[in-house]
């Protein structure tokens, strides 16, 4: 085989993905409503979806334009707050072999 041929082979066999992957992303849209949506209150996450497995140290808020942000980590995704409203909802790691983000920092 010559020398060209030979790289593109091996270039293509270390771009090509594993199979035991998934991506967070995938799965997530495999599963609608399985986060809470942005703008619902803290009463509507706990009614819809329960008590948080546990909730973080609050964030900021040391000045006006600063609020403070709220942490829930559920077993399956994590709920941000500002205040009393969720602004975002990220889905925690399935197991290992699941790409996407790290669990939240405590």
């Amino acid at each position: 085989m010559p020398r060209p041929a030979l790289l593109a082979t091996l270039l293509l066999a270390l771009a090509a993905p594993t199979a035991a992957e998934t991506l967070l992303v995938e799965r997530v849209a495999q599963e609608p409503g399985a986060l809470p949506a942005r703008g619902m209150t803290m009463a509507d996450v706990r009614a819809r979806f329960g008590e948080p497995a546990s909730r973080l140290e609050p964030a900021g808020g040391q000045k006006r334009q600063w609020p403070t942000i709220h942490r829930w980590v559920y077993p399956s995704f994590t709920v941000y707050f500002e205040r009393s409203r969720v602004i975002d909802a990220v889905a925690n790691k399935a197991d290992a072999n699941e790409v996407g983000p790290k669990p939240p920092i405590r």
